[in-house]
């Protein structure tokens, strides 16, 4: 298993390709990035997260970096602190959804987003560099080591910006009894004072950030069964479900239905659509080019111009500011307010949700089944590397009808028939992915397959 770096930070396992000497040397190629300032410092719960902040804090330090250290915080919460503090940059460590033996680093700039493709690349090439002995990091002399010092309140601001996008005293007013599994990740550290605030009757599964988990950290439908049974015992009228560093969320409705993460943007972009009508305002919507098409379709309905962008936080967060969105989404549960922050963010779904079930007086699963239905395909192809370029311009000819998009490895999307087609090659594997959506199930796995059949 290679360690895993991409455009925002990297992920590995622990004691095999993320080590203490890695961390030193990605965070000592990344302060070179940075103006002078402190760096903010979380992490996401995981049971390896002290080893790691202990090295990070170690190497920045000895980088003549100031390090505000916030302990365990959702991954949001740290841009929400390096905007709040007027920091330099952060970093989040973190493996998001990755299983208990991964870690990772995810950086951010001094605008508290997840830094950008063109800064990330800047910081790998760095990274690689010093790797190969062909650079050195810029150690600093005893009397210029930095110091580091422990956040008291790393919440405050972050919860102050939640509450601001919605009606604080409609929703107190429901008095909702929800349940909050943030299984033993960092989600409950802010999560289960934010909804105490919106005055909510809280049951909070896994709300120590120990990173033991009591399930696989992805919230999916397989790993939420039990979750889905601890909603209808608890009476809840609605089950939160994030991931370990909490810029994911997953809904469970009052049945006990899972509903998925898909969802998650489609009802809260709807409420955000809703509410700004309301006052006569609107906006562009962004997600990424493999999020369901629902979104796009309420922004359709909405009237507002609807963008695309690729695959990927930081991806997402450029084309939002590029149209001025007034929010944006990822199809894994990750809802960006650029009112709170530009970071997916867990908590904001949160409060959008309870916002809109308390605006309409409907249920979770009202607001749910009323929204497009569509059906998601996922298959994966074995292609040589070297074939993939061809393999993609056989896959468009063979489709000559569909619009083509390059945006992000191939898009074809039958607009009439509301169904797209998503084929991406793996960074790690020789493999490429496919991803079909369509009004049924038997479509879009019937499109997927003649897909694959051209891909193979």
């Amino acid at each position: 298993m290679s360690l895993i770096i991409s455009v925002s930070g990297l992920r590995g396992v622990v004691g095999e390709t993320l080590t203490p000497d890695v961390v030193v040397r990605y965070l000592a190629a990344f302060a070179e990035t940075l103006p002078d300032g402190p760096i903010v410092l979380t992490r996401d719960g995981r049971a390896t997260g002290p080893m790691i902040v202990d090295a990070a804090r170690s190497s920045l330090a000895a980088l003549g970096r100031r390090v505000l250290d916030a302990g365990p915080a959702a991954t949001p919460t740290t841009g929400v602190l390096v905007r709040d503090l007027k920091a330099a940059g952060g970093v989040q460590i973190s493996a998001s959804h990755n299983p208990a033996e991964y870690n990772g680093l995810k950086l951010f700039g001094g605008d508290g987003r997840v830094i950008p493709g063109e800064a990330g690349a800047g910081v790998r090439d760095r990274y690689e560099a010093i790797s190969r002995g062909e650079a050195s990091p810029t150690w600093v002399a005893h009397h210029k080591l930095g110091r580091a010092e422990a956040l008291e309140d790393a919440t405050s601001a972050h919860l102050r910006l939640v509450e601001s996008i919605v009606d604080v005293e409609r929703v107190r007013s429901k008095q909702f009894r929800v349940l909050l599994d943030a299984n033993h990740g960092a989600g409950a550290v802010a999560g289960g004072p934010l909804l105490e605030r919106l005055g909510c009757e809280v049951t909070v599964l896994g709300a120590t950030p120990d990173g033991l988990f009591d399930h696989t950290p992805e919230p999916t439908a397989e790993n939420l069964v039990d979750v889905g049974k601890r909603v209808t015992d608890a009476g809840a009228v609605v089950g939160f479900c994030q991931d370990p560093d909490a810029d994911r969320l997953a809904l469970i409705d009052e049945t006990g239905r899972y509903v998925g993460e898909e969802y998650t943007p489609a009802v809260c972009v709807d409420h955000v659509l809703r509410t700004l009508a309301a006052r006569g305002e609107s906006g562009p919507v962004v997600t990424n080019c493999s999020t369901s098409r629902m979104t796009q379709d309420l922004a359709e309905r909405h009237g507002v111009p609807f963008y695309h962008a690729a695959v990927g936080e930081a991806n997402v967060v450029d084309k939002m500011l590029d149209v001025g969105a007034v929010v944006g989404a990822e199809g894994n549960g990750g809802v960006i307010d650029p009112r709170v922050g530009l970071v997916r963010d867990s908590l904001v779904g949160m409060a959008l949700v309870l916002d809109a079930m308390a605006a309409r007086e409907l249920p979770l699963s009202s607001l749910v089944d009323e929204l497009p239905r569509y059906a998601i395909h996922k298959a994966k192809v074995p292609v040589d590397r070297g074939k993939i370029a061809a393999a993609l311009d056989a896959l468009q000819s063979r489709f000559p009808k569909a619009t083509a998009s390059r945006l992000d490895g191939l898009r074809l999307d039958w607009h009439e028939e509301r169904k797209w087609l998503l084929v991406r090659a793996s960074n790690t594997e020789p493999i490429v992915r496919l991803f079909c959506e369509a009004p049924s199930a038997e479509d879009a796995e019937a499109t997927a397959n003649a897909a694959a059949a051209v891909l193979a």
